[in-house]
């Protein structure tokens, strides 16, 4: 029998044991509450349950204590004997004792089976127990007289092993030395070799780095020599457009002034015409009242020149000194 299994039927006599208890108590609580109910004082009727309470209580200390001090192999002495006795006695004599009254011969076997059944269970229960922790005893002691002759043999393996691996490692010191000795000298000869590959490589590399020092020192002056042409190149575009732009204000600003002269010839010719003797055409009215605007004439005086209302004037005057109204140099270059 393995551990598991003795855990199996320690499992199974608890579950059974402590169902067969708790059976037994709420029987017995059923059975003697009536029966102290019937013998107690009426007002204190409500305390017909506590005796029972109470003993069924000391079957459980009993055989919750009994289970420990089996599973750890111990012994209570008499005193656990004696109350797992009178427990058992008590609660046999509270379940017959109202049959026994009335001399019911079968109730007292009925309600016997309860109360027996308990007590029968306890000491069971605690033969099992004990039974079980010998032979859990028994069998731990066999596998440790196992484990530690499987110790022994494993040690004497190792034992065994390390002096094979001593031995190996002896050997295997022994071809080490000479393959190192062997392949010092080798690594000699290509250390030599290697000495020689490497001077050869630094003068191909030097020859390398003077033909590339040299190139780079041609591309350099070769790009120095592009620089100042691009730059002598900007510089002349620079120049170029600095002229054609000096030459492009000057002839905007001569235009300019050509274009102001004009106007202001117009506007002069206009206001030279004198007062008009009729109301001249809107077009022309409103081109001599832009005139006069400009010229700072008041608003009768231009009045006179266009032969319009000053009202008419007045509010062409508002419209020239609203920038939202257009230009005045634009209105009397398109006369």
């Amino acid at each position: 029998m393995n551990g598991v299994q003795i855990r199996s039927a320690e499992k199974a006599l608890s579950v059974g044991t402590w169902l067969i208890v708790s059976g037994a108590m709420l029987y017995s609580i059923l059975t003697v509450t009536p029966l102290m109910a019937a013998h107690t004082p009426e007002k204190w009727d409500w305390t017909a349950p506590i005796l029972p309470l109470v003993v069924d209580a000391a079957v459980v200390i009993v055989v919750r204590l009994d289970s420990v001090l089996a599973r750890l192999g111990g012994h209570g002495g008499a005193w656990p004997i004696a109350l797992r006795w009178m427990t058992g006695v008590m609660t046999l004599a509270l379940n017959t004792a109202d049959s026994a009254l009335k001399k019911d011969l079968v109730g007292v076997a009925v309600h016997a089976v309860a109360p027996l059944l308990l007590i029968v269970t306890a000491e069971t229960g605690l033969a099992y127990r004990r039974a079980i922790t010998t032979a859990v005893t028994a069998l731990e002691e066999r596998q440790r007289a196992e484990r530690e002759r499987a110790e022994q043999a494993q040690r004497e393996r190792e034992e065994a092993a390390r002096r094979q691996a001593r031995e190996e490692r002896e050997h295997a010191a022994a071809l080490a030395r000479e393959q190192r000795e062997h392949e010092a000298a080798l690594a000699r000869e290509a250390a030599e070799r290697e000495e020689r590959r490497w001077r050869e490589e630094q003068e191909r590399q030097a020859a390398r780095e003077a033909a590339e020092r040299e190139e780079r020192e041609r591309r350099e002056r070769e790009r120095e020599q592009r620089e100042r042409e691009r730059e002598r190149a900007e510089r002349e575009a620079a120049e170029r457009r600095e002229r054609e732009a000096a030459e492009r204000a000057e002839r905007e600003r001569r235009e300019q002034r050509e274009r102001e002269e004009q106007a202001e010839r117009e506007r002069a010719a206009l206001l030279a015409r004198g007062p008009a003797a009729e109301k001249l055409p809107e077009g022309e009215a409103r081109a001599i009242v832009a005139a006069a605007f400009t010229a700072g004439l008041s608003v009768r005086q231009a009045a006179e020149l266009c032969g319009w209302s000053v009202g008419w004037v007045s509010s062409r005057y508002a419209e020239h000194r609203d920038p939202a109204a257009g230009g005045v140099e634009l209105a009397i270059a398109s006369r």
